[in-house]
């Protein structure tokens, strides 16, 4: 069985996009990162996730994007509710994210001996981050395979992105078919005190309009 790296962040797209990847019959191991988030409500359910879908082993970093600031998700900025989403990169950009966590993904990879590497990033309904597009996944899977020593040795590293062209009703749909249970994810930007979603942020208007539209009800909801 061949080894996958998955990025598991504990939200919906990550979740499921592992949980296509153990489908397709690769052995999971799920790297999660604590990276100075305004909440560590989603690290929880990164671990409870990874326990719903058998992991193999799962590995918590931890890198301080905090301290480089530039994005309502670790600085002291406001979360943009009720914005209307329209393509336009919002701040909650955490800046060079994916590439961050992608060369973390790609180390522990090179690591393990294994040439496979899963994110859930998605091209349709998002919040417009540039590193979410095709482009800049096969740009990365290029390099990936140029700052190796696997990959100059002949070795083929590859990102795999299940999500990419998915509608989040689709990847919902998906998800349930796959008997994912989906009240154990988080997805929220700004939750409450409590924990729950806001209801109002990007995240939250994306994930009720897909189980909106996969006819679903999102279990996270009373």
């Amino acid at each position: 069985m061949a080894a996958a790296v998955v990025l598991l962040s504990g939200g919906l797209d990550s979740y499921t996009a592992a949980a296509m990847l153990k489908a397709d019959g690769y052995e999971l191991h799920a790297l999660s990162i604590r990276y100075g988030q305004r909440h560590a409500r989603e690290l929880e359910s990164a671990a409870r996730v990874a326990a719903a879908l058998g992991v193999k082993q799962r590995l918590e970093l931890q890198v301080d994007l905090a301290r480089v600031g530039g994005s309502a998700l670790t600085a002291d900025i406001e979360v943009p509710k009720d914005r209307g989403i329209d393509g336009s990169i919002p701040v909650t950009y955490v800046p060079a994210r994916n590439t961050v966590f992608l060369s973390l993904a790609l180390a522990w990879a090179e690591a393990l001996g294994a040439f496979d590497i899963g994110i859930g990033a998605n091209a349709l309904d998002y919040s417009g981050y540039p590193d979410c597009r095709p482009e800049y996944l096969e740009a990365f899977e290029r390099l990936a395979n140029l700052a190796t020593r696997a990959g100059v040795e002949g070795a083929r590293f590859r990102i795999h992105a299940p999500l990419l062209h998915l509608s989040k009703a689709q990847i919902i749909a998906r998800g349930l078919a796959l008997g994912l249970d989906y009240g154990l994810t988080h997805s929220c930007y700004d939750p409450l005190p409590d924990g729950r979603p806001c209801g109002r942020c990007d995240s939250c208007v994306l994930r009720a309009k897909g189980f909106a539209e996969a006819g679903a009800k999102d279990p996270v909801l009373p």
